[in-house]
Order: C-alpha cells, then structure tokens, then sequence
C-alpha cells in the first residue's frame, strides 16, 4: 500500500475507539494520533481485564491492540471477542493488532484470531491511516468455520492444507514446527495479511 489517497476521506469525529497497549507511552502516543486524526472519543486500557470491563459497558467503532500485555494475552482476548457473537455488541467491529513483533508466525497469529489488521511497531501515523481506511471499507463478510470467528481470511498461496504434502516441488511438507524468524516488514505483512481474490 502506498501513501494516503489526498482524496480519500474518513470521518471518525463520532467515532468510539478502544486502544489497549501495555506500555503507558505508547498510549499515550496512539491516544495522540487518533486525536490527531479526529476521534473525539477514545478510551484506553493497559491490560486484559481493564478492556474486558470496557468491552463489556461499552460499544465500539474500532479497536486498536498490542497483544503483549502484562496480565494476559490479547490474542486470546481478541479469540475470545470474536466469539462473543451471541452477547456482544463488539464482536464484529474491526481490529487492528500492533506489536513490535512482527515475525510471520505472529502475524499469522493476529489474523487467525480475527484480527482485521495487523502494523508493526514503531507505527507512523500514515501507516495507520491508511489501515483504519482499508478496514472502514473492508466488505469480507464475517464467518465461523471450526475454531475460527472473523472476517473472511482466504488468501492466495497459503500452501497446501494442513495434513497434505502439496502438489508443487516447491510446498514445504507438514508437519512444521514454530520457526524462530525474524520480524517481517510492514509490505510483507501487507501481502500475507490483505485479503487476496480467490480464483475457482
């Protein structure tokens, strides 16, 4: 994704966003880009349980979340939001995960919990930006498929399913073990975690 669109426009002055990240500065710091982007109503929380209360007195628009938080982890609060469906008036709005661990498999991570998006730390107000666009105009249909509660995650090149060796010489065989890797650039994350056309 390139720069912000000059033309394009975005309204969040009535917009209620959720931001949760454990570390004070950062935010701190998002507090201040949200603002800076118009949000009059933006609340924040450090940990699990703080958002949990939140989540559950309030409605919101969007949700911004590092996962690494020091009383649980918000992958699993993002799983457990997301299949909330029957009592929860939060459980469809969207989320962007971010994390200064950007690994693939982290990545991977954010979006089988039903995570819309997901930008690596240190985030630029642009970056973010642009996110919060691409998810206010995201169409995926949300759906429930095993373990899985979110928007639809079909993408391209996924390799072979689990359990199969693949068709090409170049599919890895399963099963794999959890890689140590390093962190992933943001146009890399781009590309795995951007929904892709499926072609039948």
């Amino acid at each position: 994704m390139s720069g912000v669109d000059p033309n394009a426009r975005i309204n969040l002055s009535k917009a209620s966003v959720l931001l949760v990240d454990g570390s004070q500065h950062s935010l701190d710091m998002l507090v201040q880009i949200m603002k800076g982007f118009g949000a009059a109503e933006v609340h924040r929380a450090q940990g699990v349980a703080e958002t949990e209360r939140l989540l559950k007195s309030k409605s919101f628009d969007l949700i911004v979340i590092d996962p690494n938080l020091a009383d649980g982890d918000g992958y699993a609060l993002v799983r457990d939001l997301r299949h909330s469906t029957n009592g929860s008036p939060n459980a469809f709005i969207p989320v962007i995960l971010v994390s200064g661990h950007a690994r693939a498999s982290d990545v991977a991570k954010a979006r089988d919990t039903g995570a819309n998006y997901f930008v690596a730390k240190p985030i630029t107000p642009n970056v973010l930006l642009q996110r919060i666009m691409f998810v206010s105009r995201d169409k995926r249909p949300f759906v429930e498929v095993g373990a899985y509660v979110g928007p639809d995650r079909r993408f391209k090149f996924e390799g072979p399913p689990v359990g199969s060796d693949g068709r090409r010489n170049s599919d890895l065989k399963s099963p794999l073990g959890t890689a140590d890797e390093p962190n992933m650039s943001q146009n890399e994350i781009d590309m795995m975690i951007k929904p892709q056309r499926v072609m039948l």
